[in-house]
């Protein structure tokens, strides 16, 4: 077995590389109360009391939410609502931020329901108005958030020290581990088997504290069970638990000693804000934990103790040799061994356009050959560092299920798309703009307004953004991640210059504001807006551009051409018109109005709160 300062070492070298994505890991991992820092130094340095609390104003949004649970807790469901009341009237009184607004959007409506405690009352009020009586009421809400609580905590808070385990374990001999292992217990289906094993080690945990020294040594012994769960979620709780004690029977005192020699480190972390701990030294120990895990996992493989032959993830410590990556990849390597075809390289403008924007005048051979050719190169891109040795081989997983990977028609997304391809689909994403926006007025108002500068059913910002992202961000389809970030920054300078363009052209007119959202910018883009743009970029990226251009490939070139040609007449016409008319009116204009009519209702309210 190797000597602690030898563990030490090769921890080191797992943390640099992979610094980042360890660091994040545990991050998380204190957020949510998941971190190990072993028994003695688990408790983080004292914070101010008030650390915690958020303030909004003159009134503490925490001191709220719990003197409403308080009132609800006593049977003073009236009482409760005045408080919840007064709450959010105050929290909305104090938005002043025209940045960080918290009064408008929905994001700030679910926030706000919670830190005015308004949610808790109408969950009461609602449970009272069934049972008839408000201290049935009560008694069923406790149950209700005890429930919910521990839901959370037993299913992705307490399942997460498993999830970390593996990120270390892959860590130790692999240069990358793909994000998608968070969601590792998932992908095999094994999620609430591994949920269940960990509650079952809290349990006996739990029972064991009230002994006098069985908290101190019963934790000892079970250290391994998040281990054993990241390498082999299906063994049964009981038999996880049993092994975890047998592998750490004679090794207990070597396991607080390794504790004990990040004594230094653990001074260190007294710093402001926990710097240290954070960035060092909680990922230094869960690399150097993974590593003695994987030293008694060899040793009880060696003499053979009950139950060691249950874990089996053979290339979780070793990489497989190059005949069973053959076996298991043979359809990668082929793909990556099958030459190129010479149309599959692009020369001359008309091939520039392709390559960076994914545009073509029209449908051909060539581009499919080419189509196919980029198709084929992106899977073996995807799955090249797993070819390469340098990732975990999923498909090598005892328990994996692994779908074969999509064909290389699966991956048309990654197409060129033509000019009248295009065009329709402007005109498409317009109108599921407009469709969009005139719904939602229709909705939280009641009324029909016509949205837009432009009197026809379209939005031109929809789909102009839409076909920005198709083209200009091309090179991003391949990383959804990339893609993603990429849509929300595209879509926000649209939105914004598209704002203001608006504004000055019009005489100080907006046709949307979003003062009050949470993270707006002068009221022209805020968070909200952006994350929904960012997912439905997605969204046409990955599924609804490919369909309607599937579809559109069936019509004829002629009839195609002149369905483009007569739209954009329509919509030319419409933009001319418009430019000295615009579409001016109820919900689309008049935010100054509303405004104001909103500051002076919030003062009503205050007013009423003081009497």
């Amino acid at each position: 077995m190797s000597t602690r300062k030898e563990m030490k070492k090769k921890a080191r070298a797992s943390l640099k590389k992979h610094y980042l994505i360890f660091v994040i890991i545990c991050v998380m991992a204190t957020f949510m109360g998941s971190q190990k820092n072993g028994i003695f130094w688990s408790m983080e340095p004292n914070q101010s009391s008030d650390a915690d609390v958020v303030q909004t104003g003159t009134t503490s949004v925490s001191r709220g939410f719990n003197s409403v649970w308080n009132s609800i807790l006593e049977g003073n469901l009236a009482e409760s609502k005045e408080e919840s009341k007064e709450n959010l009237n105050e929290i909305k009184k104090n938005d002043t931020n025209r940045y960080l607004g918290h009064s408008r959007g929905v994001l700030a409506q679910v926030v706000n329901s919670f830190t005015s405690g308004t949610i808790l009352v109408t969950i009461a009020s609602a449970v009272s108005s069934i049972v008839k009586s408000p201290d049935v009421a009560t008694v069923i809400l406790v149950f209700l958030s005890m429930l919910f609580v521990g839901s959370i905590w037993a299913f992705i808070l307490n399942v997460y020290s498993a999830v970390s385990a593996r990120f270390f374990l892959e860590g130790r001999i692999y240069d990358t581990i793909p994000i998608r292992r968070f969601v590792f217990f998932l992908s095999i289906r094994k999620w609430f088997r591994a949920a269940w094993t960990l509650l079952y080690e809290n349990i006996l945990l739990t029972l064991w504290s009230f002994t006098i020294v069985g908290a101190v040594i019963k934790t000892y012994s079970y250290f391994l069970v998040p281990y054993i769960v990241a390498e082999n979620p299906d063994m049964p709780a009981k038999t996880a638990v049993t092994l975890s004690r047998k592998m750490m029977n004679g090794h207990k005192w070597e396991c607080f000693k390794l504790d004990l020699s990040f004594i230094g480190w653990r001074l260190l972390d007294v710093l402001p804000l926990g710097i240290v701990g954070h960035f060092y030294v909680n990922p230094y120990y869960e690399a150097t934990m993974a590593e003695y895990y994987y030293q008694l996992r060899r040793l009880a493989k060696d003499r053979n103790i009950p139950g060691a032959e249950l874990l089996n993830d053979r290339y979780l410590y070793e990489k497989p040799s190059e005949e069973v990556m053959e076996k298991a990849y043979g359809d990668v390597l082929a793909l990556t061994n099958k030459p190129d075809a010479d149309n599959g390289k692009r020369m001359g403008l008309r091939d520039i356009l392709s390559n960076v924007f994914g545009i073509v005048l029209n449908y051909g051979e060539k581009n499919q050959i080419y189509e196919e050719t980029v198709a084929r190169n992106a899977k073996t891109d995807a799955l090249k560092n797993i070819l390469r040795g340098r990732e975990y081989p999923f498909r090598l997983y005892p328990m994996a299920r692994p779908e074969k990977e999509k064909d290389e028609a699966g991956l048309r997304y990654l197409r060129s798309y033509s000019v009248s391809s295009l065009i329709m689909m402007f005109f498409l994403l317009s109108f599921v703009g407009w469709l969009w926006e005139v719904s939602l007025h229709l909705i939280t108002d009641g009324e029909f307004v016509n949205r837009g500068v432009l009197h026809g059913p379209w939005l031109p910002i929809y789909g102009t953004g839409g076909i920005l992202i198709l083209i200009v961000l091309n090179k991003f389809r391949s990383d959804p991640l990339k893609e993603f970030i990429a849509t929300v920054v595209l879509c926000g300078c649209v939105e914004y210059f598209t704002s203001w363009y608006l504004e000055i052209t019009h005489n100080g007119m907006k046709w949307w504001d979003y003062s009050g959202y949470f993270l707006n910018l002068n009221g022209r883009i805020c968070a909200e807006g952006l994350c929904v743009f960012g997912l439905g970029g997605l969204a046409i990226v990955y599924l609804i551009a490919p369909l309607a251009d599937d579809l559109l490939r069936k019509a004829k070139p002629r009839h195609l051409a002149a369905a483009c040609a007569a739209l954009l007449l329509i919509f030319s016409a419409d933009q001319v018109y418009s430019s000295k008319n615009p579409n001016v009116g109820k919900g689309i204009t008049d935010y100054q109005a509303r405004a104001v009519s909103y500051e002076k209702n919030l003062v009503i309210l205050a007013e009423a709160g003081k009497r």
